[in-house]
This record gives C-alpha cells, structure tokens and sequence, in this order.
C-alpha cells in the first residue's frame, strides 16, 4: 500500500474519530466510583483483570478503607485479602499503600490534578493519570490500554508499540476535546468487534478507512 501523506492521515484520522464515536455513543469509564480516590484505586487494581472483577471488590475496599487516610493507614495483610481476587494483590496493596501515603504526605490526601503530580504516585503511570484526569476532573487525555493500542495500530494511526508513543500519536492526530471520550470509544470496540484474536471486520463501521482491513481482505473476517 502507498506511503500515506500527513494531509491525508489527518483527514482519515478524523473520520475515523467521528465514525468510532457515533458507533460507539454509550462508551464510558466501566470501573464503578463515586470520587476520584475511588477512581485512582480501582485504576490501579483493574491491571491485568477486568473491570467486572474490580468492581465486585471495590465495594468492600472503600466500606473498609472510605478515604485516602484511612487507606494509607490499612494493614497490609487485610488489605491484600480484600483484593486478592484481583491478581497481583502484593503488588498491588504495595502501590495501594504506597499511593494513600503518598498523597497524604505530599497533598493532605487529596487528589492531584496533574499529570506531572499523578505520575508520581506509587503505582501510577500516564495510562491509570489519564483515566483520572478525563474522568475525575474533565481534563482531556488519552487513555492507551491494550485494546486503544491495539486497534491504533490496526487502523494505521501509529506503527508505534510503546503507550507513550502511541498516546503522543494519537494526540497529535485527534481533536483534544475528543482524547477522553476516544479513547472510551476504542476500549469498547476493542471489546464488541475488533478483538485481538480475531477482529470481526464484516460489522466494523470504520473498515473503509482501516489500513489492517485493506490490505488483510477477506482474511480478515
């Protein structure tokens, strides 16, 4: 396939952004919350487990721990058993902890509004300060997870494997009102039609301007 010009990926980046998000109106943050701490903690245990797991934990996680203090003042071994079923809980009550703590040492335990100020955190990274900033706080960002990598790749937006790089091509391509929402709208195409096994190309509604449906043809269905 001929070497795509700037103009033209522009142009097909915009409508692909507007055909994902009328395909997709009902996308949204599926982790269940009700503040940004419960946000920030369910973001960081959804790592490697689905949201529907996080969200059948959460419910005892802030009955038991209903703010950062209490959080950060959490005895490790109840708290990895409240968790457990999340996978990793070692690691994860450590980021836990190690997050709680920090946010009330460094910012009387609230939550920072930055990215620069998130990054910081134990177990926080541009992928969990994205999700909070768009979702807590209304601040675009471009939440690169597995799927939005994936599908990025495959629509021909980014040959980049790297997050980082693939949140900054996306940013550079796609309206900044339309970060937040996007990257709703491609998590959940990832998950209703372009899976990573086998991406049911037949019911894309952006195949046309897909480079992964062009040049992989009927292989793709």
């Amino acid at each position: 396939m001929a070497r795509e010009t700037k103009t033209a990926l522009s142009a097909r980046a915009h409508r692909l952004v507007d055909a994902l998000l009328a395909a997709h109106p009902d996308a949204h943050c599926e982790l269940r919350h009700r503040s940004a701490y419960q946000l920030l903690a369910a973001t960081i245990l959804s790592a490697q487990c689905t949201d529907k797991m996080v969200n059948s934990v959460t419910p005892k996680l802030f009955a038991r721990y209903p703010g950062v203090k209490q959080l950060a003042a959490a005895d490790p071994t109840e708290l990895e058993a409240i968790i457990r079923s999340t996978g990793f809980y070692r690691s994860k009550t450590r980021s836990l902890l190690g997050m709680a703590r920090a946010l009330v040492e460094r910012h009387g335990g609230r939550i920072p509004r930055s990215m620069d100020a998130l990054v910081r955190l134990p177990g926080v990274g541009r992928k969990t300060a994205n999700v909070i900033l768009g979702n807590a706080f209304g601040v675009p960002g471009v939440v690169v997870d597995t799927h939005v990598g994936r599908i990025a790749r495959r629509l021909g937006l980014t040959s980049q494997e790297d997050p980082e790089k693939v949140e900054r091509a996306l940013m550079e391509l796609v309206p900044q009102r339309h970060w937040t929402q996007l990257s709703h709208a491609l998590i959940f195409h990832g998950r209703r039609i372009c899976g990573a096994r086998k991406p049911r190309c037949g019911e894309c509604p952006v195949r046309e301007d897909c480079r992964y449906f062009k040049t992989s043809g009927d292989r793709a269905e």
